[in-house]
């Protein structure tokens, strides 16, 4: 009898965990739709008071009003998409903040020109200006109540993680700077057996599967899938590989079919014609920036104005990248790399150089490798070819990420932290050529200029020496709790027996 119980209440227990995350994605939905209503109405406001009665504006009272912001609507719900500006709560505030910032002022712009063109002239640009800033202050109120709904609404789940090797506690520090999302209040290492760790996952609402060789790791996973645990897996390779294959039905048997080609020749010419186009239109505002740049570097010292240095891009073919020299001349004659963390504060950078790098125009003369063929914008980060012979001793899939051209901006470059390891790298970089498309290319272009307008982030940057220390840390407060458990439990058989 108490087993039926504990299976009815386990069970509804698990129809309202799943009925409140329904709740949940439609509430984030509802929002969106809100926020956006309320932006339209904005820009009907401006346009309303400050174009509508322009002479040479079209007269627009009729249904053709509806036509202009509803344009105006699919604008926000494309760029909000495209710089992932709805995911109140799951992402932090400010980041939400900024790319919703990033994404209505491209809308704004868009939309002036829009308007500019019905008129058939340039209108005044100060209404936009102003609606832009009402924007900025509706957004931020906007962003800062469904944010604050999200986390009153909902409580971390209580997180168990299965792991492998002592490096995949590294992890478990990742996830506890959001504290608000995860909780990772247990670790158990695949060495405890199957049986063990589905008895720990009973008292978990969540679990982490990360590291762990592949058959007790697909064991734990149809388990999870069979009580409807929610369930993370960190991918191998192989599992990135397989994600995008194509599905083979002619038989009844599945099959998945991996081509491993990289991009088709039509992707390949789209991605081409995009870079060049984009790279032409950004010569145009950033080519004075660009000469004044060399002209200061080179009244600083007389030194070179580019900074040149052997990478590898598709097929392992070995180009020379370029940079504006941010480093005094001959930086690298002591052996150490020319790419400084920002935070080491190297005494080898100038003081243009310093700028230079603060503002990332540093980075600037790489549309001309660009242009060239060399690189594309989007792409795995063009690797030095020591560290790529380095990184292939330990890790034989680094190669992998030469199917495509190198890249400006990529995911690695999107998501990567100082201490993101080289493993984590290649994952990121298979992800993005398995998951290829135009849009998907568009899309992280939009969330590079998140990053521009950030910091340079440090956040998780840490020493290997202090990272072991931490992994050590946790792996003895994690004994000394079973320790202290089996304490217990021989206290409660001495009791019983008495």
């Amino acid at each position: 009898m108490m087993k039926n119980n504990c299976f009815h209440d386990t069970t509804f227990e698990k129809r309202n965990r799943r009925s409140f995350d329904e709740i949940k994605h439609m509430v984030r939905r509802l929002e969106s739709i809100f926020e956006t209503i309320i932006l339209m109405l904005a820009y009907y406001y401006i346009w309303k008071i400050k174009y509508r009665d322009i002479p040479t504006m079209p007269a627009l009272y009729g249904n053709g009003k509806f036509v202009l912001v509803g344009v105006y609507s699919i604008l926000i719900i494309v760029l909000f998409y495209l710089c992932d500006s709805f995911q109140y709560g799951h992402l932090k505030l400010s980041d939400v903040v900024i790319s919703q910032w990033i994404a209505v002022i491209i809308v704004n712009l868009i939309t002036y020109f829009q308007l500019s063109l019905i008129a058939n002239k340039m209108i005044h640009p100060l209404p936009v200006i102003f609606l832009t800033a009402i924007d900025f202050v509706l957004i931020f109120i906007l962003v800062y109540i469904f944010t604050a709904v999200y986390h009153k609404n909902y409580v971390p789940r209580k997180m168990l993680m299965v792991y492998g090797t002592k490096n995949a506690i590294d992890l478990k520090f990742k996830m506890d700077t959001r504290s608000d999302k995860y909780i990772i209040s247990t670790l158990i290492n695949v060495d405890k057996g199957f049986y063990a760790i589905c008895e720990e996952i009973e008292n978990h609402e969540a679990v982490i599967i990360n590291d762990v060789p592949a058959q007790i790791r697909n064991d734990i996973l149809k388990y999870c899938y069979q009580k409807e645990i929610r369930t993370y897996v960190v991918p191998k390779i192989s599992d990135i590989i397989v994600r995008n294959a194509d599905d083979i039905s002619l038989f009844d048997t599945p099959l998945f079919l991996v081509k491993g080609r990289g991009l088709t020749i039509t992707q390949r010419f789209l991605k081409r014609t995009m870079d060049i186009v984009l790279c032409l239109i950004a010569l145009i505002p950033t080519a004075p920036i660009m000469m004044i740049a060399a002209l200061a570097i080179k009244l600083e010292d007389g030194g070179p104005v580019f900074y040149k240095q052997q990478r590898l891009t598709k097929d392992g073919r070995i180009f020379y990248i370029l940079k504006f020299r941010s480093m005094i001349v001959n930086a690298e004659s002591d052996g150490y790399s020319m790419e400084m963390r920002a935070v080491d504060k190297d005494p080898r950078i100038t003081k243009v150089g310093s700028f230079i790098r603060a503002c990332r125009i540093d980075e600037l003369p790489q549309i001309l490798n660009i242009l060239k063929g060399d690189m594309s914008i989007v792409g795995p980060r063009p690797e030095r070819v020591e560290n790529a012979a380095e990184y292939s001793k330990y890790i034989p899939e680094f190669e992998y990420r030469t199917k495509v051209k190198g890249g400006l901006t990529g995911y690695a470059q999107i998501y990567g932290k100082y201490n993101t390891s080289a493993y984590d790298k290649v994952r990121l970089d298979l992800m993005y050529i398995e998951n290829y498309s135009i849009l998907l290319d568009i899309k992280l272009i939009f969330m590079t200029l998140q990053v521009l307008v950030k910091p340079e982030s440090t956040e998780g940057f840490m020493k290997e020496k202090e990272l072991e220390e931490k992994r050590n840390e946790v792996l003895c407060q994690k004994k000394k709790s079973t320790k202290n458990l089996d304490e217990v439990a021989v206290t409660i058989i001495e009791e019983e027996n008495i």
